[in-house]
This record gives C-alpha cells, structure tokens and sequence, in this order.
C-alpha cells in the first residue's frame, strides 16, 4: 500500500517532466497512439497518521539540571570618541562689501583732470536714489596750435528709481556743460597776428534733460520712456527734443504681438547761416510711427517678422511723407552654441540733431543744417558662436542704404573773416551736408579669455562706400581695428587698447577753385594705444595711472585739428558708504 501511495505521487511529476522535457527537445508534440489494456481504477485507503505526542519507548530518562547566569559589569576605560561624518567643505571667497559710494580723482600733464563721484542711497526697500558728478578737462597745450585748446565737459545725473512687485519705474534730470575752443586754424597766410588776436574761438555747449521709463509686469503695456532735452548754444543755436516710445505685447490669434511705438519730435533754429550772420535757419520735423512684430520659435530657429511705419513731418516746410521699412531678423542654431547662423533686413527714420553732431564732432558750427536720414535698409548675414568654451566670435556682411545721410566737413574761410570775431568763421569748424550713401561692410570679432583673469578681445571693420552727388564719402575711414586686453587679480589690474583708424578725406576749401570746388585732402591713418594699471590696497582705496596716445602722435581725428600727444594720468578711486 505504501509502494501504491508512493507510484500514485510519483506519476504526475514524470509525466510533468516528461512533458517539459519534450517542450524543449521539440516545441512540435506530434501525436501517437496507445492501447490501453486494463483501465486505471484508484481506490482510496486510510491514510496514516503521526500522534501529536507520540509516546516514548527510551529505557533512560535524563532530569536536566537548571543553569543560573550571573553578569557582572566590570568598567573599562577608554578614550576612544567615533568622529561623526560631515560634509566637505569647499572653499568660499571672502563676501565683498558693496559700498553705496565712491569719488574717483585724476591729474595728468596739460593739467589734464578727471573728477567722478556716485552715491546710491535706499530711501526703503523699494525706493532708490541716484546722483552721479562726472567732469573732464584740460589746460591744453598743444603743439603748434596757436589758439587755445582748453576744454571743460561736466555733467550731473539725478535719478529716482521705485520697484514693485508688478511695476518698475524711474525718473531722472541731469544737467551738461561742455566748453571748447575751435583751435583748428588751417595754414593761411591772410591770418595775421591782428585777426588772430581778434578770434573769440571758445564756445559753450550746455544741455538740460528729464526722462522717465517704466516696465509693466501682465499688462498689455509692457515698457516704455520718455525723455525731453534742451539744448543751448552759442550765437543763438538752440534745440528741443521730445522722445515718447511705449511698448505694448497684444495676444492675438494666440500669438503675441509686439508693438513698438514712437513719437520724436526735434525742434530748434540756429540764428544765422554760415555765409551770413542775417539769414537764420529752423528746422521742426516730427516722426511718429510704430513697428509690429512677431516672434516665432521652432527648435533651433528663431525669427522676428514685423515692418516698421512712420508719418515724417517736415513742419518747417509743411511737407508730410509717409516711410515703410522692413524688420525681420532670424537666427538659426547650426551647431548648437558653436555656430550660429543669422540675417536681417531692418530700416528706420532716424532724427538727427544738433546735440547730436555736437557729441561726435565737438567744433561743429552754430550754424548746422538739419534733417533726418532715411536709411531704407539695413542688410545683413552673419555667423557668430564658440569655437571652444573660451573662445567666441562673430564675422558679419552688411548692405546699408542711406537716403541724406549726414556727413561731416570743414567750413571754409568765411568772406568777412577780417572783421568779424565769430570764432568759427576761419576755416577752423566743421559743418555737416547730405548725400545719398551706400555702403558694403565686413565686422569680424573675436573674445579670448585666455585664464581667468585674463582676457582678449578683437574688431575689424572694414567699409566701401558709394556716394551719389559727392565725390567722396567726407570723413568716413575704410578700415578700422581695435584690440583690447585686461587683466585682474585680487591686488593687481592692468589693461590696453588699441585703435587704428584708417585714412579719411575732408574738403579743403582753400584750394577750391571753379574747375574743382570740391578738393580733397587726405587724413592720414593713425594708431591709438593707451594703457592703464593700478593696485588695490584694500576694499576701499586703490591707486591708478593711465597712459594714452603712448604713440606720441599728434594725429588729426578732424582736418586741421590735432590731438594732445602723450598723456599721462595718476589718481586714486575711494569707496565708502555716504551714510556712516
């Protein structure tokens, strides 16, 4: 019966291997026959069963013995102390102390100065005020130059600044004074020492302006500013400009469209003309426009799609033109940050104005013509990016045209220059006239931070240019190249740059004659370096010195009007905070 039993548990698990055995020898089973000669009949007999407390048959008995445990704690000395894990620390720089102030004060030869002084103070958490003094000047000296060539430029900024949560906005005023000489006198033998003597060459160039912006968090108005200018002259010369430019982001059609609008008005008058002190000049043109746009982002790509609008009115004249321009840009990631690829085609209505030419060409005459200048197009193609983390470029073509572009020249000798005292009338300023330009350019640049602190950088320019009425595009270089170094440890700091610019042509009108009223004389290319250094004694105070124009050349950056030579400057920056 046990033999029974034990066939009866056996089976099933042979035939289960069989069956397994066979699944892996031959997934396909097949089929066979079996006869069957007696029938399985199984029958069920009483299965036997264990005692829970089966008896025991053992001849001996053991007793066990009971066992007592007793511990006795014996104290053992040690002086080991497991140290507990702690994160490794990385070393932090020492926290600068952010001073709210500081005066900057310089003195060089041709008693060269250089004064700027900030203060920023919180008036709370959210409110700031700003007030900054910058000033400029020297004594002159020149050499060759037999009229004075000292010059003054101050200027003062006070601003307001209150941030929000949602809303950020600002205001300010500043006030400017800049006083040169037209030094520039050409080589004329009609220029005696008795209209020398009688020259008012000094002139005074003074500037007043508010302004405003604002930025607007979930609003329909995003951004905008706002500024007023007034600008005043010697010998009547006086300018107003009004600059109004809001921001709006519209969702339209489920994209967001930006509208940036403009309102800029520039009016003035100059209380005579170059050729004669009884006609004056106005001039009162309005610009008023804005420019659509939309921005649409596909994985690498990125594209700008929007024009621009504007009325010009000339109100002078009562003359009123309408101008349309284009606005698209786009850029393509290529490789990633290595390579990127962009191009645009932009245009504007660009306002001219008097202060203006008067910041580029500080001996410009009180007697300018002004118009704005219509640059149909800006076109351009370019590739910039990383070639290695520490190196990044940019090299870009351009196609820009301009309608009345303004250009820079030298005034004649004026007819009555024996017996009048206007200091510019001696062929000794500059004024500005109009022509159609076109001008092809190539900008290649280059950053290198070669270590830390340690960094490179470079620019050439390079510009051809097509003038439609004049035969030469007037003081406008074809090459121009700038490298620039800097250096900065925790004490030491050390920087260079290097400007060259290429050669220029101006008018040099006492050669005129009627067979060439229009001949040009050449501006030779010069090279700028200037250097700088200085060491920190501590948070607060540190010494300076620069050096420019290290060449020494007395170059002409403008006909007849030679630049200081070498010029050295030692000073000292202290910072502090205003309220201790």
């Amino acid at each position: 019966m046990k033999n029974t039993l034990r066939y009866v548990l056996i089976l099933p698990f042979l035939f289960l291997g069989l069956q397994i055995q066979a699944q892996e020898d031959d997934e396909n089973i097949g089929t066979e026959e079996v006869d069957v000669i007696k029938p399985y009949t199984p029958e069920v007999s009483d299965a036997f069963k264990l005692k829970e407390m089966p008896k025991s048959e053992d001849s001996t008995s053991v007793t066990k013995k009971e066992v007592g445990y007793k511990i006795s704690s014996v104290p053992v000395a040690s002086t080991f102390v497991p140290a507990k894990a702690t994160a490794a620390r990385v070393p932090k720089a020492k926290k600068e102390h952010l001073y709210d102030s500081y005066v900057s004060f310089g003195l060089g030869n041709f008693l060269n100065g250089n004064l700027d002084f900030y203060t920023s103070r919180a008036i709370n958490r959210d409110e700031t005020i700003d007030v900054s003094l910058n000033l400029g000047s020297s004594q002159g000296g020149i050499d060759e130059v037999v009229l004075d060539d000292n010059y003054i430029d101050a200027r003062v900024d006070v601003s307001y600044k209150r941030d929000l949560r949602d809303l950020q906005w600002g205001g300010g005023f500043g006030y400017q004074l800049q006083r040169y000489n037209w030094y520039g006198l050409p080589n004329d033998d009609r220029f005696t020492q008795q209209v020398i003597a009688n020259i008012n060459e000094e002139q005074t160039f003074q500037s007043f302006f508010f302004g405003g912006d604002v930025n607007v968090e979930d609003s329909y108005i995003k951004a905008g500013d706002a500024m007023i200018r007034l600008s005043k002259g010697d010998h009547g010369a006086g300018e107003t400009r009004a600059y109004v430019a809001p921001s709006f982001e519209l969702p339209i059609a489920g994209e967001n469209i930006t509208i940036d609008a403009e309102l800029d008005w520039v009016i003035g008058s100059f209380d005579r003309s170059f050729a004669s002190a009884d006609v004056a000049q106005e001039f009162n043109f309005v610009k008023l426009g804005g420019s659509p746009s939309l921005e649409v982002l596909r994985d690498n790509l990125t594209v700008n799609l929007g024009f621009a609008a504007f009325l010009g009115w000339d109100l002078e004249n009562s003359a009123t033109d309408v101008f349309v321009y284009p606005r698209v840009t786009a850029s393509y990631r290529v490789a990633e940050d290595r390579v990127i690829a962009y191009a645009g085609i932009e245009g504007d209505l660009q306002q001219n104005s008097y202060y203006d030419f008067f910041q580029e060409n500080p001996f410009v005459s009180p007697t300018l013509i002004i118009r704005p200048n219509d640059q149909q197009y800006n076109a351009y193609l370019g590739f910039k990016g990383r070639i290695v983390p520490t190196v990044s470029y940019d090299l870009r073509g351009s196609y820009i045209s301009d309608n009345t572009r303004a250009l820079f020249v030298a005034n004649g000798v004026r007819d009555d220059f024996q017996t009048t005292n206007d200091g510019y009338a001696f062929g000794n300023s500059f004024g500005v006239i109009y022509d159609d330009v076109k001008t092809f350019g190539i900008n290649a640049e280059a950053t290198i931070d070669v270590a830390q602190d340690f960094k490179l950088g470079a620019q050439a320019e390079y510009f051809n240019y097509e003038t439609k009425v004049q035969t030469e595009a007037w003081n406008l270089p074809e090459f121009k190249v700038s490298i620039s170094g800097d250096y900065q440890q925790d004490r030491w700091f050390a920087g260079a740059n290097l400007f060259f610019v290429g050669e220029r042509k101006d008018i040099d009108f006492l050669a005129a004659d009627l067979l060439n009223p229009q001949p040009a004389v050449a501006l030779d290319a010069y090279v700028d370096v200037n250097v700088n250094g200085g060491y920190r004694f501590n948070e607060q105070l540190l010494v300076f010195a620069k050096v420019n124009n290290l060449v020494g050349n007395n170059y002409e950056h403008w006909f007849n009007t030679p630049v200081q030579g070498l010029q050295v400057m030692a000073g000292l920056t202290y910072k502090f905070d205003l309220g201790d």
